[in-house]
């Protein structure tokens, strides 16, 4: 397979590995299915490593046409030669293939081009041998009407000159290794901007060497670049990287000397540090890009897969003040049963009503669970919800609701609500994603759910295809009930898509529920490769066949029956008899298809059969103490949950509007490079406050180990 050496050296990995991965990918098959089902073909590559080489692939794909184009431009222009040729074919880098490409470009009309026309390009080759001593006698025999004097002839002479020097490869390659090493970027405030630009404050007059810059920081420069406040620089030192430049030029030391030295500075300054300060912005734009997807898809891993409540009767509320607080009662299924609104707060204050209205719908509805939004007045309604008396015992929850009005006022909504208004779909939407947190976030564009910082800031369509891709991996890994899900949520099932999805549905809206995988083959247009990729993930609670409520994929059942004959039981016996796995020898079972990782995963889904790989929902309540940022003391410990997690700390918080910001340095005794080592999104932490600033709403915080 193309690239696959390639590849395998740049990952550190074995070729076959790559190789095989590739043909699967190329085939067809999914990075879940991949990671999941084929571990003895990719020697256990997980669904990173495995994205990680369909990435280096369409990288190095792209590099291949590129090639081929600029091979099609030189050759038309009658230029290629075979040694250009052999160095473009064999370059693995594209700065090195455009660098070469560079004097070939066809050009705008350059100051050079002018000169060229004008008769004084053999003048610049004299000038450039350096051996003429009277440059301006030598000058007048190049004089005409388009060059009217010596000036010019000079001038344009060291216009050509300085378009040798920015297109030799030499050149560009010293003034890029000055910018690797030494560059600076530089951000000033634009006079008469100061007050517009207050939030870019720390940015108005700062100096921080490229190479070591933080992602987050040099986006936020660059936000303020985009947004007009703030003009931004990256450059080494002039002087050091001019003399890095003159030994590759300058000969001897005559009047010629110093014509190419005047037209070395202005190559640099004119032609070669703008190109490279552009390659430099973009190639740290992209690496910080890269830098803040890797933290937004990580925290949209973890909030994807939060603890879920599970099946049970949920009151969703979406708090408010003077629009009051929007209440909905949903079945163990997350079905809409009752919805009204309630307003306990000011400036109606219907306390005591609202309480009966809340008890009463509670014991009506059986409800065992509720789910408040953590906006506008959330801490005063879960203040009121806490105070209410309930027949049965209910368990009180505080969810994010970052997202919930992108929701309410989507096409999904509308189609799963169309005679409900946002406010009630909103809160419908607060009280699923209790009951499970992938099942309604999946319907959420991933941006808007305010796990990440910079967002709008970075590449979009890398993000886009990061964000899809983790959300793909979390649903994949969950799996999902066949009989139960919704459109949107297969969806993302391996093998499937927004039409496959459909057609279940509409299958069993049809035909009833799913009784076993096989019958999936009945469903329109979901052929054979569609099945083996989306049959493994996809689940059915009380199937004849136990096996089709687990992740072990149908091509593994022939094993497993196995098993269970050379045991003398059942299937379901194997699984449910601790004692009876313990008895089999794995290695009975290897085959040509069929090795080890597969059977040790067949062993372990045995041992769990059906059961959600995430971890239990803990209840949790905020320091009571707590309302605004006016009532948070320093000194003070407070109960916290880490709403964001980015390269340089975790945002917690506390109760109070403003979360609170724990510094990398302070969220462990020992040293730690990245945040996640410590914590993760909506985990329960003890923070003590460091500092509050009132006027800028900002807490610092430290965690208490």
């Amino acid at each position: 397979m193309q690239f696959s050496s390639i590849i395998a050296q740049n990952l550190n990995l074995q070729e076959k590995q790559v190789y095989n991965t590739l043909k699967l990918l190329s085939e067809g098959a999914t990075i879940p299915f991949i990671s999941r089902y084929r571990k003895e073909m990719t020697g256990e590559l997980n669904e990173v490593q495995v994205q990680e080489i369909q990435t280096q692939f369409d990288k190095l794909n792209e590099l291949e046409k590129r090639k081929e184009f600029i091979l099609k431009s030189i050759e038309e222009q009658g230029k290629l030669t075979s040694e250009i040729s052999k160095r473009i074919s064999e370059s693995s880098s594209l700065t090195e293939i455009e660098d070469i490409y560079l004097p070939f470009k066809p050009k705008r009309k350059t100051k050079a081009e002018v000169a060229r026309k004008n008769g004084l390009e053999p003048l610049a080759k004299i000038i450039m041998k350096q051996n003429e001593r009277d440059v301006e006698s030598r000058a007048v025999q190049f004089l005409n009407k388009d060059v009217p004097d010596v000036k010019s002839a000079l001038q344009g002479a060291r216009d050509i000159i300085a378009e040798w020097v920015s297109e030799h490869e030499a050149s560009r390659d010293r003034v890029r290794k000055e910018f690797l090493y030494n560059a600076v970027i530089q951000s000033k405030i634009i006079k008469g901007k100061e007050v517009e630009a207050e939030k870019y404050q720390d940015y108005f007059d700062t100096k921080d060497a490229l190479k070591k810059i933080s992602s987050h920081r040099l986006l936020a420069i660059r936000r303020g670049e985009s947004e007009g406040f703030l003009r931004v620089n990256i450059a080494p030192d002039e002087e050091n990287t001019l003399n890095r430049l003159y030994p590759l030029f300058v000969r001897g030391c005559t009047e010629s000397t110093e014509q190419v030295k005047l037209a070395i500075d202005d190559s640099y300054k004119r032609l070669i540090k703008p190109s490279i300060e552009t390659e430099f912005a973009t190639s740290s734009k992209e690496k910080a890009d890269d830098e803040a997807i890797k933290v937004f898809a990580e925290n949209l891993r973890q909030l994807l897969l939060s603890a879920p409540l599970g099946e049970k009767r949920v009151m969703g509320i979406d708090p408010g003040f003077r629009t009051g607080c929007k209440v909905v009662c949903l079945d163990a299924q997350g079905n809409l049963l009752h919805h009204e609104a309630i307003f306990p707060h000011p400036p109606q204050n219907e306390l005591l009503k609202a309480k009966d209205t809340i008890v009463k719908l509670a014991e009506t509805y059986k409800i065992e669970a509720i789910s408040i939004g953590n906006g506008t007045a959330s801490r005063e309604t879960e203040q009121f919800v806490r105070g209410c008396r309930f027949t049965n015992p209910v368990q009180i929850f505080v969810v994010s609701e970052n997202g919930a009005s992108i929701y309410s006022a989507s096409a999904i909504a509308r189609e799963e609500f169309p005679n409900e208004d946002v406010t009630v779909r909103g809160a419908v939407s607060i009280g699923r994603r209790l009951m499970d947190p992938l099942a309604e976030l999946v319907k959420i564009d991933a941006k808007s759910i305010g796990v990440g910082q910079y967002q709008h800031d970075v590449d979009q369509t890398k993000l886009k295809k990061s964000l899809d891709q983790t959300v793909i991996n979390c649903v994949n890994l969950v799996g999902v009930n066949l009989n139960t899900a919704s459109k949107h949520l297969l969806t993302y099932i391996s093998g499937l898509g927004p039409q496959l999805a459909q057609n279940i549905v509409d299958y069993r809206i049809q035909n009833g529920v799913f009784k076993s995988r096989k019958e999936l083959a009945k469903v329109p247009r979901l052929g054979s490769k569609a099945y083996e990729q989306c049959a493994g993930f996809l689940r059915i609670p009380g199937a004849k066949n136990p096996l089709d409520n687990t992740a072990v994929h149908p091509e593994s059942y022939a094993v497993v029956e196995k098993m269970a004959k050379d045991l003398h039981c059942t299937v379901t016996e194997l699984i449910s008899n601790k004692e009876l796995k313990k008895q089999l020898h794995l290695a009975n079972y290897i085959t040509d298809s069929v090795g080890l990782p597969t059977l040790r995963d067949i062993i372990n889904e045995l041992e769990k059969p059906g059961r959600d790989c995430r971890e239990t929902i803990r209840e949790f309540s905020f320091d009571p103490t707590l309302k605004t940022i006016e009532d948070v003391k320093i000194g003070g410990i407070y109960p916290g949950i880490v709403t964001n997690i980015t390269n340089f700390g975790a945002f917690v918080d506390i109760g109070v509007h403003e979360n609170g910001l724990v510094h990398i340095s302070q969220m462990s005794n020992r040293y730690i490079s990245n945040p996640a080592e410590v914590v993760s999104l909506h985990q329960q932490v003890e923070v003590q406050v460091l500092d509050v600033d009132l006027q800028r709403k900002r807490i610092g915080l430290k965690i208490i180990e």
